[in-house]
């Protein structure tokens, strides 16, 4: 069964999917879309645990994600989830820890397809220049992140 729950936070509207009591779909938007009637207790769970978080009170998130995409965007997925709070990447560093050095482009791509926003960190990462490259939710939304995250390390 799916679970829809939306709320506000300090940048817009988070949009929350679960199905089968797994996680599916964390997107910043920009205006609400209406619930589902049933919230699963995940959904709930993720709604708290990213509250907590721009409270600036969570870490770490503990929930049961299920990412869906291709073997290669998992990989770099699962590598996101290591890059720690309060710190950044580039996506050269990302293609890298996967065994793809030449595959910055890729990983980028696989960034850009992520479903599950902030809990799976892609904004942490970060051009080897150091500039804040690509965000879907847009570079300023990616900038509050960060800011909220060096601030409360």
């Amino acid at each position: 069964m799916e679970s829809v729950l939306c709320f506000k936070c300090p940048i817009g509207y988070i949009k929350i999917v679960c199905k089968n009591d797994f996680v599916t779909e964390v997107k910043i938007i920009d205006e609400p879309v209406s619930s589902t009637e049933f919230l699963s207790e995940e959904a709930l769970k993720c709604r708290l645990q990213l509250e907590e978080y721009f409270e600036g009170k969570r870490k770490e998130f503990d929930l049961k994600l299920d990412a869906k995409g291709t073997p290669f965007r998992k990989t770099v997925w699962n590598e996101l989830l290591k890059v720690p709070y309060g710190k950044t990447a580039t996506y050269k560093d990302i293609a890298e820890r996967v065994s793809k050095p030449k595959a910055v482009r890729a990983v980028g791509g696989a960034n850009h397809n992520n479903p599950i926003w902030i809990i799976i960190p892609c904004h942490r990462i970060i051009g080897s220049d150091g500039s804040l490259t690509g965000y879907g939710g847009g570079i300023w939304r990616k900038e509050y992140l960060l800011k909220l995250e060096s601030e409360n390390r």
